[in-house]
Formats: C-alpha cells, structure tokens, sequence
C-alpha cells in the first residue's frame, strides 16, 4: 500500500478557544521561526523531488480560495495560528517557495519538510528535507535577512523571535517499527533516547545561530491516530496502548531535555509543549471540544488514507471537516488545529513577555 506511513509525524496540543494578540504581547515577537514535519510543512515539499506533498485536493479545501497549498489538513496549520494570534501575517510562508522575498520572510517562514523526523534517515526514506538541511536554511535565512536589514535589524528580529520545533512521531511509526535499520542498531529504548539528543543536538544548534525562545512540542498518543486503530491487528479499532506507551516515555526524556536546555543554553528559553495528555481527553470525549468523530479521518473511508491516497478516495470525504479532529487518518481537521495554536501560545506565553 503506497504511501500509507507517508506523513505520521503528528505534533499537536489541544485546548479550548483562541488567544489573540493581543493577549501575547502583539509586538514583541518579530517573526515566528518553523521547523519539523507535515504539521509544520506550509509548502516547502511542493519545491522538492518527493512523494510526501499535500499540493491536491482535497487537502486545502477550507483554505482562503480552496487552495490546495501543501499543507496536509483541510485548511490552516498551528504555526498559521499561532503566527495570526502573535499579530504576525494569517499564513506562515514556505522558505522553499520562490515566490516569497526575504522582506515577507522576515515576518515568519516555516523550513518544515512533511517526512521529515528527529533521525535523518527518516527524511531520507521519502526525500524530504532532513532536520539538519533545516537549520542549515535558517543559517542561510539569517545571512540573507542580515543583507537585507542590516546586521543589527535582523540579530533583533532572530533574537526575538519565537521557534516552534515539531517532529518525532515517524521516525517510530514510519521508521524504527517499520523498518528493521534502526532496529538492527538501537533497541526501542535506545532509540527514544537517540531521538531525544537528536531534538536537544538541533535546539543548541538553533540556539547557536541567535535563537532565544524555543517551543518543542512532544509526541500524540500514536496508537490513537486513525491509521494506527486500523493497522491494529490485535484489536481492529481501538488504540494502539503499546505506541501509546512510547509516545509517553518519549515525551518524558523529550521535556527532560527542554529542561536542560532551558537551564544551560545561555539566554534561552525552552519549554516543552505537553499535547499527549490533552488530546488523550479530546479522542475520548471530542464532544466537549465540539467533535462528533475522534476515530476516523475526514477524507476517504478516513481509515488509512493520507497523502495521496486522500486524492484517490476524495469522493468518500466528509461534508464538514470540523465535526472530525483529524482531517485524514494521520492528520488533524483545520479547526483541530486551531485549537492546537492556542495550547502552544498558553504553554509559551511566559517566554513572550
């Protein structure tokens, strides 16, 4: 089956409504600065020889004009949430995207490539831009910003501005229990342990190019994700509580490491951002988030389908996505996300005073 493990790196925090600008100090945050996967991906794939893009319908549908832009939901991601309630423009640019100048780059850009993960093999397996290309194009982004502004201007804004990092879930759901590589290396502790100095190693080197106040965002309950309740042998349907229990011991070393960043780094701020415990209770009570469904995808039969496999069964889609926290059977619905912006601003807004 093509495709079916293309784009499981989900990364998202749910509470509910929406913080404003005005809430989070509209001003003091220049740019907001994006790396990770295909919940941060706002294009850049579409720039890229690979097969993990979400340039077709229906993703884009409830997107300004029904545009199909690369993100994989229906509509907006968090990091366009997030930047529109900092006061900064509704829609985060794709830094690959030729049509977008360093002046609109300024404001915000997102280097996040959909396949991508905290282990560069990951990216590798669908050609997506690895972690470390990533911040190899925030280096260059920086330089470029430094030409345009001015040195002072711009250290201001890279200084000031706000990182969300958001990657790690394929590289177990599309990587080391898929493939057996990682497993002839790494036992699954190990692994948990690899990818957590892997997320630290990438943080110091955002930090070592100017970046002060860092968002990294933990692991979903994986088990719960639709494809993984379908691809459950043991129990068709249900979670997966043994993915689950990876996610969680993950998170664990994840925020010890935040936390050791935020003590070390010198004039940094890192905080971890906690999604699994949130979206736990969202899949198992979505009707108090104003959901009707929590177990399938929107698109197709909402099962297994995610990339373009979403394409192939469009007819099958939902009516209204925003009755579905997910979108497809890895990815949340526009108005699930919305409300993941609003966690990542509650969890980072003693970092933007």
């Amino acid at each position: 089956m093509p495709c079916v493990h293309l784009l499981l790196a989900v990364s998202f925090l749910v509470m509910p409504g929406l913080l404003h600008s005005g809430d989070v100090a509209a001003g003091r945050v220049p740019a907001l600065i994006v790396f990770g996967d295909s919940t941060a991906d706002t294009g850049n794939n579409n720039f890229i020889q690979t097969l993990a893009r979400g340039n077709y319908p229906p993703y884009g549908r409830d997107y300004a004009g029904g545009v199909a832009t690369g993100r994989f939901s229906n509509g907006r991601l968090p990091a366009d949430f997030v930047s529109e309630a900092l006061g900064l423009p509704p829609a985060v640019p794709a830094y690959l995207d030729p049509g977008h100048g360093i002046h609109q780059l300024a404001s915000g850009v997102s280097f996040a490539s959909a396949g991508a993960g905290l282990d560069e093999t990951t990216a590798q397996m669908l050609s997506a831009v690895t972690l470390a290309q990533q911040i190899e194009h925030f280096k260059e982004y920086k330089a470029r910003l430094r030409r345009a502004k001015g040195a002072a201007a711009a250290d201001s804004i890279i200084r000031r501005s706000l990182y969300l990092f958001s990657a790690g879930a394929s590289d177990f759901l599309g990587n080391y229990l898929l493939y057996p590589l990682r497993r002839r290396r790494f036992t699954l502790p190990e692994y948990e342990a690899y990818l957590a100095g892997a997320a630290e190693a990438a943080v110091r080197a955002a930090h070592g190019l100017g970046a002060r106040r860092v968002s990294v965002a933990g692991l979903p309950p994986l088990g719960c994700l639709p494809l993984q309740r379908t691809l459950n042998a043991a129990r068709p349907g249900e979670c997966n509580w043994g993915l689950n229990a990876v996610a969680r011991r993950f998170n664990r070393r994840l925020r010890a490491a935040a936390r050791r960043l935020d003590g070390e780094l010198p004039g940094a701020q890192v905080v971890y951002v906690d999604q699994y415990r949130v979206l736990a209770d969202m899949i198992a009570k979505p009707w108090q988030y104003g959901f009707e469904n929590s177990v399938r995808g929107c698109c197709g039969t909402g099962t297994f389908e995610t990339g373009v496999l979403c394409s192939i069964d469009n007819a099958l889609s939902c009516k209204n996505a925003d009755k579905f926290v997910f979108f497809d059977a890895v990815h949340p619905s526009q108005r699930a996300y919305k409300i993941v912006a609003n966690a990542i601003l509650n969890a980072t807004w003693h970092i933007l005073k």
